[in-house]
């Protein structure tokens, strides 16, 4: 018998079956996109298990990067007479975001005030604002064709917004905790107060 033909056999099958065994893992972890090698993420709650398209290159976003933070979304329009509320925006998002807190833009033209293409949009709020903090694409956020982040957000809280710069707070836990008018400015005790207390409160 060729004993080195046995010997390289054997290689190749324990080769094999180490592959198999890795495979296996592979697929197993595949299967459970929520779960984690690293026990400081967060997994993604519901609520943010979402895609858009980000206003500046319109290159596909998920919501989940920002599980564990607090989260405050806003219907935007360029053309309103709440728009100078990017400046107070983009201040808490500055000012709290080493804290956690996150400030995303939803531009809507729901209510007729938001004509401009997404290049136009981005380059208004740069340029008028300065606002850094992410923005994604024009949005439904209203009426049957909303998007299906802003439904469950109106489900949850029963109040879907009734004009631009309407503000929805979101906690570490992926929960809504309050909805704001477009009369709660950026700058309000009552939003501001709502978010100290949410960065202080565990995931």
């Amino acid at each position: 018998m060729n004993h080195s033909w046995v010997k390289q056999w054997g290689g190749n099958l324990l080769l094999a079956l180490v592959a198999a065994v890795l495979g296996l893992g592979m697929e197993a972890a595949l299967a459970s996109p929520n779960t984690t090698s690293s026990p400081d993420k967060v997994a993604c709650p519901a609520l943010l298990n979402h895609t858009f398209d980000r206003l500046q290159d319109e290159k596909p976003q998920s919501l989940c990067q920002y599980a564990g933070k607090v989260v405050l979304v806003v219907n935007t329009a360029s053309f309103c007479g709440f728009t100078s509320q990017y400046k107070g925006l983009e201040n808490l998002n500055t000012q709290y975001k080493d804290q956690g807190l996150v400030v995303l833009g939803f531009p809507s033209n729901d209510f007729s005030q938001e004509k401009g293409s997404n290049k136009d949009i981005a380059a208004f709020c740069e340029s008028t604002f300065g606002v850094k903090f992410p923005m994604f694409t024009k949005t439904q956020v209203t009426g049957d064709g909303a998007a299906p982040f802003f439904k469950q957000l109106s489900v949850q809280t029963g109040q879907k917004p009734r004009w631009n710069f309407h503000k929805y707070l979101i906690g570490r836990d992926g929960k809504v905790i309050e909805q704001y008018s477009s009369m709660t400015g950026p700058e309000s005790k009552t939003l501001v107060s709502a978010i100290d207390k949410a960065l202080k409160a565990k995931p």
